[in-house]
């Protein structure tokens, strides 16, 4: 079978985009400048990005949504972007979920109020491997699904379930985290390690998963907490990225390193969806049969345009550009 195209399942959110003048400190007020809504979770922005990216295969949709005004925003948000909704599931038994995304004007730093609906009931059972001629699955985020990050009775989480049975179908799969407090962060995560090809990490979910700091400013850190992440069982690669660096250690034991893009202060308008940006980027270039180095490259081109607009996805363009 030709295989072709993106499957991106998990977080569907609506992303309300606020801007305000500070962060403040609790008790105390700020100021909201502007809002706007938006795409929110990691597949939802992926799928935006590559739309935007303009790429010449098909996207596809899988997740659970509410049937209701949030979730009808989603639905044609990705009709119009040319994304397939197939199977983008709408249930009145659950609300679709949001963010409130605080994002301070003169940094760009963003920090999330999140209320998980609909994604937390997300189970995969939507879709069949075996009918789809997708090329990649793409799941996101792990510790924000909640159903999936629950133990099966074979002590394997639901995702690892879920990441093999793409697998066993002649999948790629890829797995993105997100940076979240758990009390089981390591051991839901090192569940999935064996059923991916293709992980997705920040330095502080790195942490997490080592028991250790790392440093993001330090690209041998970066590349050594790479290789050990990479020793629990992912196939392909380990894709480390931070603000200043971005590391992928491979199974064939290489380790290609890329600096970040320096974008100026003036033109950045908020690092919101940034990671995402950084994996539709190194996703499309998997798909095309690209270099990991070049995957690098167009992956922290896409995070740097990311940086230009308060929204995950507004200042993503096309590949050409």
């Amino acid at each position: 079978m030709l295989r072709h195209g993106i499957l991106a399942a998990g977080n569907f959110i609506v992303d309300r985009v606020k801007l305000i003048d500070q962060y403040p400190a609790q008790d105390t007020l700020a100021s909201i400048l502007s809002e706007t809504p938006s795409n929110g979770g990691g597949p939802y922005n992926l799928l935006t990005d590559l739309a935007h990216m303009r790429v010449n295969y098909p996207l596809h949709a899988v997740g659970l949504i509410g049937d209701d005004p949030d979730g009808q925003w989603i639905l044609d948000h990705c009709r119009e972007n040319s994304i397939n909704t197939d199977l983008l599931v709408a249930t009145p038994d659950f609300s679709t979920s949001y963010t409130d995304v605080m994002t301070v004007r003169s940094t760009g730093r963003r920090t999330f109020f999140h209320q998980r609906g609909a994604n937390a009931h997300f189970d995969g059972s939507s879709i069949d491997f075996s009918k789809t001629t997708a090329r990649i699955l793409h799941l996101g985020y792990l510790l924000l699904l909640d159903h999936l990050d629950t133990f099966a009775a074979d002590g394997q989480t639901q995702a690892a379930h879920f990441l093999a049975n793409a697998s066993s179908a002649g999948l790629i799969t890829s797995l993105d985290l997100v940076s979240a407090e758990h009390t089981q962060f390591r051991e839901i995560v090192l569940s999935s390690l064996p059923h991916t090809d293709l992980l997705f990490l920040n330095e502080i979910e790195a942490g997490k998963i080592l028991g250790q700091q790392v440093d993001p400013k330090s690209p041998q850190e970066i590349a050594a907490a790479a290789k050990t992440i990479l020793s629990h069982g992912v196939r392909r690669t380990v894709t480390l990225h931070t603000e200043y660096h971005a590391v992928s250690a491979t199974a064939s034991d290489e380790t290609h390193h890329q600096p970040s893009l320096p974008v100026p202060a003036e033109k950045i308008k908020g690092a919101n969806g940034a990671g995402d940006a950084f994996a539709a980027g190194f996703l499309h270039a998997i798909h095309e049969d690209l270099t990991i180095p070049q995957a690098l490259l167009i992956a922290v081109k896409t995070a740097a345009q990311c940086l230009n607009h308060p929204t995950p996805s507004g200042g993503v363009r096309p590949l050409v550009e």
